[in-house]
Order: structure tokens, then C-alpha cells, then sequence
């Protein structure tokens, strides 16, 4: 399935993305570095921003649509980080990108973050963003909130190594997905949109007003 087609059913709250996205291999054909990778965070270490560039690219890669970093996603969640979530959301965060990270680093026996390729990414994602049972997400849910009302009351707070990884994979996706969505090209070339309202419809046919697309919110 194109992932023009796959963009109409993607959920539009952020940490309620309902799409499940699937997994594309980036070629390795070329092993010159993107241009992101020089790219300096305001936010984020060096390093750790390279990581979300290439990880964002894994689960939105360039098809007949630009991928997420050529639409500026990278730099989005960035700034959405800094600039929206509160203190104790960005330390966890945090927090769930090192377990994240470091499961990586093992699995691709690599020193550092900067020698990491899109490749040594797709492993974990696929784990960490298959389709779960609603009595799994509830149990983690359940842990992410144990954790985040502990450290908002000061006190010694611990979660699951698999429940961290599992919110920063899943975070990182939403946010993905909501940023390309909110993103100029997608919102006029991919979404349907409508720059200035016409008449309100209100039991017409998605299919007959928008060619079955998701309507721009730009």
C-alpha cells in the first residue's frame, strides 16, 4: 500500500496515532552520510537528534511522498520538546530514549550513536511498534503513569526496560506522524485541502468531498 493511501487513516491527536506503520528498509546502497547529520539540535544532543533523523526516515521513508526528514520532522519534534512538553514528560523521555538507544547500540555492536545506520534501527522498531493486545498496551499505560505520579511527587520511581523502549518508539512514531501531517507539502499535496472553506456538509459522502483523504489542518 502507498503511503499517500495509508496517510488518510492515520490518527490526528497526538499519542493517539491508531495507525500501525510498517517497516520499510532504506536502501544501503549509498553509505554517505545524510545531511542531517550535520544538523545541531536545540534541543537534544548531537548525536541523539541524528538517531531520531534516521529512526523518522525508517518509519516514514521517501516513496512517491518526500520522507519525514526532507519535510523538516527532525526539526519539529525538536522544538515540540522543548518548547510544549512540561520537565517531568521530557525526563522521560530521556529516560526511555537511553534504554532505547542502548538496546541499539547492542544490537548493532556499535560504540556510538554518530556510527549508527538507519539499518540498526529497524529491528526494534518493528518489535516495539507491532500491534499489541489492548491488555498489553493497558498494563503499560498503566506503568507510564505509576512512574510519571511518582516522580511528580519527588519519590524514587522505577519502569520496565521493555515498557521504556516500548513509550519512546511508540512516542516518537505519534509525533512523527503528527508533524508530517502538519507539514506544508503534506497538508496542500497529500491531504485534501481546502485553503479557504466552502460550505458546510455536514452527512456528505467522504468519498465524493475529499476523494476519501483526511482533510489538511494547514
Amino acid at each position: 500500500m502507498k503511503r499517500r493511501s495509508a496517510l488518510k487513516n492515520m490518527g490526528m491527536v497526538f499519542g493517539y496515532a491508531v495507525a500501525t506503520p510498517t517497516i520499510l528498509s532504506l536502501a544501503q546502497s549509498c553509505k554517505e552520510k545524510a545531511p542531517y547529520a550535520e544538523w545541531m539540535p536545540s534541543y537534544f544532543e548531537k548525536d541523539k537528534g541524528y538517531a531520531i533523523a534516521q529512526m523518522i526516515d525508517v518509519i516514514l521513508p521517501k516513496t512517491d511522498t518526500p520522507s519525514a526528514t526532507e519535510v523538516n520532522v527532525h526539526v519539529f519534534i525538536d522544538e515540540f520538546v522543548k518548547s510544549v512538553l512540561p520537565e517531568e514528560q521530557q525526563a522521560f523521555l530521556g529516560m526511555a530514549m537511553d534504554k532505547f538507544m542502548d538496546k541499539v547500540l547492542g544490537g548493532a555492536e556499535k560504540e556510538s550513536l554518530a556510527d549508527v545506520e538507519a539499518i540498526d534501527f529497524e529491528p526494534l522498531l518493528a518489535k516495539y511498534l507491532k500491534k499489541q493486545s489492548d491488555e498489553e498496551e493497558e498494563a503499560q499505560n498503566e506503568a507510564i503513569g505509576a512512574y510519571m505520579e511518582a516522580m511528580m511527587k519527588g519519590e524514587t520511581a522505577e519502569i520496565d526496560e521493555e515498557v521504556a523502549c516500548f513509550s519512546f518508539a511508540t512516542g516518537l512514531r505519534d509525533m512523527a506522524t503528527w508533524g508530517y501531517k502538519s507539514s506544508e507539502y503534506v497538508g496542500e499535496e497529500v491531504l485534501a485541502y481546502l485553503p479557504v472553506p466552502g460550505e458546510y456538509i455536514a452527512c456528505g459522502d467522504v468519498n465524493d468531498l475529499s476523494e476519501g483523504k483526511a482533510w489538511s489542518l494547514n
